[in-house]
């Protein structure tokens, strides 16, 4: 079997230059060292033992993603386009530092120990938890964990997240500012201390801040899906007076615009929608979405830079990171009379 010490003797330079290039950190060593060590690695043919490295380094070089659901539900993380695109940033920003990022969806606390009992993990990235027996066993885990979009406070576990209430703040204000005072508010199912809880504390902010009474008839929560989002598109039509809507997901907003048409109802003419997240879809719609846009490349960026401070020990300027959220003006959005 050829070994890095092969390599590293083939090409005249050392063993911790080649492990260098070969687990992707070759910014301090030049071009023609690293086409020299690629060449011997393809002349040579070797290949990198990764259950042997990690019982000498105790390292595997592996990060969980974590998706967190209930056991009853059938939604596949993977559907979400929002979710999916976050997982490839994570994943491209791991790959370049020499990590590999495994992606598992766990019910409950006993399938992500088991989990970790039979994949020796460096750390976790985990979305969107809640305060919770699930959270107490992350919070007992003995592995940095950087927790995504979640409200907790924990001395252990970092966090990376955005401002999302002053983000649907913002898309509600923006609707009552153009003339709405009947604004749904739709989103999936949420708990206090979640991102959507959040995101609907700005939506009720802005009501109060105009005027507008509060209504729980106008709060819809549903799921993602298709067909979930054909049922929220129902009972818009049934709820009287509505105008306006704010979606706490691009993909949601896209959904109900899509089953709206369906019923001869079009957006901007009959109703006024505000998105979340400002993913490309926003810009493919018909017509192009209006929304709450996040930079997810910043996020995953800075999730992935804590990570690896973590497990090379590295100090943190911040373990706690809230990234600011902006309002992006397409043509969902109509003026039902000018404010004065």
């Amino acid at each position: 079997m050829v070994t890095i010490t092969d390599i590293a003797a083939a090409t005249g330079v050392s063993a911790t230059t080649v492990s260098n290039v070969i687990h992707g950190r070759s910014n301090r060593v030049s071009e023609e060292t690293v086409a020299k060590i690629n060449e011997a690695i393809k002349k040579l043919g070797y290949s990198p033992n990764m259950s042997a490295r990690a019982l000498v380094s105790r390292q595997s070089k592996v990060v969980g993603f974590i998706n967190h659901t209930m056991p009853t539900s059938d939604y596949n993380p993977m559907d979400d386009p929002f979710t999916a695109t976050f997982i490839g940033i994570i994943e491209k920003a791991l790959r370049e530092n020499g990590y590999y990022l495994m992606v598992r969806t766990v019910t409950s606390s006993e399938e992500l120990l088991a989990l970790l009992r039979n994949w020796n993990m460096d750390g976790l990235f985990i979305n969107g938890v809640f305060r919770d027996s699930f959270f107490e066993t992350i919070d007992s885990l003995d592995i940095p964990v950087v927790l995504i979009d979640s409200y907790i406070d924990s001395k252990k576990c970092s966090n990376v997240g955005l401002e999302d209430r002053t983000g649907c703040y913002m898309a509600t204000k923006y609707l009552i500012d153009h003339g709405h005072r009947q604004i749904v508010f739709a989103a999936p199912p949420f708990f206090e201390e979640g991102v959507v809880y959040e995101r609907f504390e700005g939506y009720k902010k802005a009501l109060k801040e105009a005027g507008i009474p509060f209504d729980e008839s106008m709060v819809i929560q549903t799921e993602l899906d298709y067909d979930s989002c054909l049922t929220a598109a129902r009972s818009i039509l049934e709820l009287p007076g509505v105008t306006g809507i704010v979606a706490t997901a691009d993909v949601l907003a896209a959904g109900i615009m899509i089953h709206l048409r369906s019923f001869h109802k079009s957006c901007p003419k009959d109703y006024s929608i505000i998105g979340f997240d400002d993913l490309s879809l926003a810009k493919l719609i018909t017509p192009p979405l209006t929304t709450v846009h996040q930079d997810m490349n910043m996020k995953g960026s800075i999730a992935v830079d804590i990570m690896l401070k973590k497990l090379e020990g590295e100090p943190l300027k911040h373990s706690h990171v809230t990234l600011p959220t902006e309002l992006v003006i397409r043509e969902s959005v109509s003026t039902i009379y000018t404010k004065q």
